[in-house]
């Protein structure tokens, strides 16, 4: 009996053998066993309690993240429409895990919610913000999460607040010590004016399009930033602006982005990162920390 058959049956969607370059904005990586599209949060319960011991990896909108070629074994768990809800209580916004952070941003601007305007600079859903203590124009995460429901692999809802949930630069502790998938969130906003706050995300549009190659096939920032740097500067000042591995390439708009020419592998972009760790580490003595995620086979 293979995996599939030994699943529990579900409303959402499984799929076998799935395509995964189709589900990261880099569109580099191998297939997965099975790929699952939980309906809902009772859905995704559901499976989580019934199903057989296997490997469970969870994948939001693939903005920061590198699947390898060799795929992902076992099941790959995709949140859609049914965790990207958004509603709001006085200045409080509460939102699904699979919301996009841009739509976080718009939807507040629209409410007349201030304070989360750093969200539309932020690629990728409130799940992803919330596991890695994302941040963008001097805010993050840690600075507006009231709390969170985070479902365990058992199928269990817990809920944490922002001190138990460990946050650290461009880390969440809890989320470190054991798997979890994010289900909703409460953000804390103020009550300001709707047209200064949109006008905000129109500046912080602009500037990402400035200085980021956004319209490219890239996977956002590739690493932190040491305490005393920052990572693009230490990335040009080793000469290394618009250097490529095979399709993958240093971009030329912002060295700590990298992008897909075109026929990119994904070890070609994990090469190119290693190569850059390297020459770093040469010219400037610091050896830079990836913030982007890698996962599956090789």
């Amino acid at each position: 009996m293979n995996l599939a058959q030994k699943l529990p049956s579900v409303r959402g969607r499984i799929s076998e053998n799935a395509d995964l370059s189709k589900t990261n904005w880099f569109q580099v990586g191998g297939t997965a066993d099975i790929l699952f599209k939980p309906a809902d949060l009772e859905d995704l319960q559901h499976f989580l309690q019934n199903k057989p011991e296997c490997p469970i990896t969870i994948l939001g909108v693939g903005s920061n993240i590198i699947i390898r070629d060799g795929g992902i074994e076992g099941v790959v768990i995709k949140l859609g429409r049914g965790f990207a809800e958004i509603s709001h209580e006085g200045a409080e916004i509460i939102c699904g895990g699979a919301a996009l952070d841009v739509h976080i941003a718009t939807y507040s601007a629209e409410s007349a919610i201030g304070g989360l305007e750093f969200l539309s600079g932020i690629p990728g859903t409130m799940g992803g913000a919330v596991a890695m203590n994302a941040g963008a124009y001097g805010s993050e995460i840690k600075d507006v999460l009231v709390k969170a429901e985070l479902i365990s692999m058992d199928g269990k809802a817990h809920i944490f607040s922002n001190k138990e949930l460990e946050f650290e630069y461009r880390k969440c502790g809890k989320m470190q010590e054991k798997q979890f998938i994010v289900s909703k969130v409460w953000l804390n906003g103020k009550h300001g004016n709707s047209e200064e706050i949109s006008a905000r995300i129109v500046q912080i549009k602009s500037e990402r399009e400035g200085t980021q190659p956004v319209r490219s096939r890239t996977g956002g920032s590739t690493f932190k930033n040491p305490p005393t740097a920052k990572a693009w500067e230490l990335i040009d000042k080793a000469g290394l602006r618009g250097f490529s591995i095979g399709g993958a390439q240093v971009s030329e708009k912002h060295c700590n982005f990298l992008i897909n020419t075109g026929n990119a592998t994904a070890q070609n972009i994990e090469d190119l990162i290693h190569h850059i760790q390297e020459k770093v580490l040469e010219d400037s003595g610091i050896r830079l920390e990836t913030e982007i995620k890698i996962i599956g086979r090789r």
